[in-house]
């Protein structure tokens, strides 16, 4: 619950300089800092201030420890950090500042910093095997999730958790077993390019990403197809890798820079590259770092493929889409994923598409901004905050007595997924661009 602004602490006043040897520099123009007047109106939109009410959890706390650090006023220690590894990088507080704190800016170079000043103890080598040696690569998270597919397609994991089997494992494969949506078989691999329907009104260019592709294969499609009904010519690249958003979240920033390197050849190197209109992605989190790429690499070549990124939605609303015509007779609700409303600005595209949908009764979600707690791989390194706000956010989901749940990126829709299905099974919960290529076909799946 939050504490009332009364109690509040008064901060303590810093230097609106930095020293000259300040003693952690982590290369951040100090402006941003001073650009944050405390005034304490990102509090109530942030997910780790809300549950707690600690303000070294608050996005304003946060920032006056990077600042105290970098001047050299407090020593950093594992309870310091511990306060910034919390923080979830939703980017609310940027929604919600009226100072246009960019405070995207300050955490993720400063945890980059401190990770070289202090590591972080080990995930553990499973872990990191599964975050950083599997699932940034598509093929390899395509073979790891085959196993469960089958299992789910047998009934075998069914019948393993009626008999309580799965109890005996260790927990953290108890838990990544809990988090599995539901798995369609993978199509395998999609033609190099897919002509538009009708009259071509664009060529685009489509970002297929890692874990999205491999736990939800359907979207991937989906989105393929719904681009060319709406008169798309898409270029599917085969040299297309991860974002680079697991490794850089994760600072790692080297394997991130890697993965990054081979999409700015990939997306602008080919005569077919140059040729392309916009590049498209249908997973928030991959969009947002890819609209970052300038920032983060600060190169022309980065800044140049920044500027191509779109998310799908975005990109159908400014092309004026193609309205569907088979009713999708539910009552949903819709989520909005962190690095869509806060990181990328995009709130009203993913409704106006779903609001198209005949027979589809779109209701209001309470706290549809607060984070769910997915976060990339938050729900695996913070699973006691992730499981508090994944609760929260099921509550808040069942209360709008929905049928359906429509979220714009692969984590949400798996955290989601995690905390509804064993009280409301047969919910359907998907991309929005699913509901949208149901109501074009006629076809749920």
């Amino acid at each position: 619950m939050s504490t009332p602004t009364a109690e509040r602490p008064a901060l303590p006043t810093l230097p609106l300089v930095a020293p000259p040897h300040a003693k952690h520099d982590a290369g951040i123009d100090y402006e941003l800092f001073l650009d944050c007047v405390h005034c304490g109106l990102c509090t109530s939109a942030c997910p780790t201030y809300v549950e707690l009410g600690d303000e070294n959890d608050s996005p304003r706390g946060r920032i006056y420890l990077m600042r105290a650090l970098t001047d050299g006023r407090i020593e950093l220690n594992d309870q310091v950090r511990k306060h910034l590894d919390l923080c979830l990088d939703c980017r609310a507080c940027e929604s919600a500042c009226p100072s246009g704190v960019q405070y995207g800016k300050l955490i993720e170079p400063f945890r980059l910093h401190l990770e070289k000043s202090l590591p972080k103890r080990s995930l553990g080598w499973f872990k990191n095997l599964l975050l950083f040696g599997i699932t940034p690569y598509a093929s390899r998270m395509r073979m790891a999730l085959k196993p469960a597919w089958l299992m789910q397609k047998t009934g075998l994991d069914w019948l393993m958790t009626k008999l309580g089997l799965f109890r005996i494992l260790p927990r953290s494969l108890r838990q990544y077993h809990d988090m599995l949506p539901p798995l369609q078989r993978h199509y395998g691999k999609l033609p190099e390019i897919m002509p538009a329907e009708g009259p071509r009104r664009a060529r685009v260019a489509l970002f297929t990403g890692c874990a999205s592709d491999a736990f939800f294969p359907q979207t991937t499609i989906n989105t393929a197809r719904v681009l060319q009904k709406n008169g798309c010519e898409v270029w599917v690249p085969r040299s297309q890798v991860c974002c680079g958003a697991l490794h850089y979240h994760a600072q790692q920033e080297e394997p991130a820079k890697k993965f990054a390197e081979q999409n700015l050849a990939t997306f602008l190197d080919s005569d077919l590259a140059k040729q392309m209109d916009a590049i498209i992605v249908n997973a928030a989190g991959c969009g947002a770092m890819m609209k970052e790429y300038g920032h983060i690499f600060r190169t022309d070549r980065a800044k140049a493929l920044a500027k191509k990124v779109k998310d799908v939605t975005e990109f159908l609303m400014e092309l004026g889409p193609v309205k569907p015509t088979h009713p999708i007779k539910m009552k949903a609700t819709y989520h909005d994923a962190c690095h869509l409303c806060h990181g990328q600005q995009i709130r009203k595209q993913p409704r106006q598409l779903l609001d198209l949908i005949p027979g589809l009764e779109v209701v209001p979600l309470a706290e549809s901004e607060i984070c769910c707690g997915a976060a990339g791989s938050y729900n695996l390194t913070q699973p006691e905050m992730a499981e508090r706000l994944g609760e929260r956010k099921a509550k808040n989901l069942l209360d709008t007595g929905a049928d359906a749940i429509f979220s714009a990126n692969v984590g949400c829709l798996i955290q989601i997924g995690r905390y509804l299905r064993a009280q409301k099974p047969n919910l359907w919960i998907a991309h929005p661009i699913d509901a949208l290529w149901a109501s074009y076909s006629g076809e749920r799946f």
